[in-house]
């Protein structure tokens, strides 16, 4: 009787151990996935607030910064405040704000940071959660930076001070 339970529960340590590194490789294999796609720009379609669609085909040629945000989180309204304030460091880059919400919760925070009509700063409805499939976004805020040859620059996750982004820009 004890060399069946000893044995059984060789045989469960053995498949929980076995299960534990399947899911530590497909984390890592994952990673690795995420890490190549986003090197560069990854093909995306989400909404502008006018119903319109935007894709990375409508792209400008510059320097694009895009900014993952929830209306509700309280970093994000003060990273986005911070970029409001700071607009003219941002004059030669293309700021793209992207959420999940609705596109009159989406307008009326760009309307609260007068952001709105800001001629290098479009807002976008991300209906199907695509962002944070593509850039595997764990929390918010989450800022990505490309360069005007849309390569990766830097990525930001959660608060992030503002100079630091300046810098990269620079």
């Amino acid at each position: 009787m004890k060399k069946k339970i000893k044995l059984l529960l060789g045989i469960f340590l053995f498949v929980i151990i076995c299960f534990l590194a399947y899911k530590i490789t497909s984390k890592l294999n994952y990673k690795k996935e995420v890490a190549e796609r986003v090197k560069v720009i990854p093909d995306f379609s989400f909404y502008r607030l006018d119903g319109s669609k935007f894709s990375t085909k409508n792209l400008q040629k510059k320097p694009s910064v895009f900014v993952y945000f929830n209306s509700e989180c309280i970093y994000c309204k003060s990273e986005t405040k911070k970029i409001q304030e700071r607009l003219e460091d941002f004059k030669e880059v293309q700021l793209i704000f992207i959420s999940f919400e609705k596109k009159e919760t989406i307008q009326q925070f760009a309307k609260d940071y007068e952001l709105l009509d800001q001629e290098n700063v479009l807002f976008l409805e991300d209906r199907k959660g695509d962002f944070s499939k593509l850039f595997h976004v764990t929390s918010i805020p989450f800022m990505v930076i490309y360069d005007e040859q849309k390569k990766l620059l830097k990525k930001f996750k959660g608060a992030t001070n503002i100079n630091a982004i300046v810098e990269v820009l620079q």
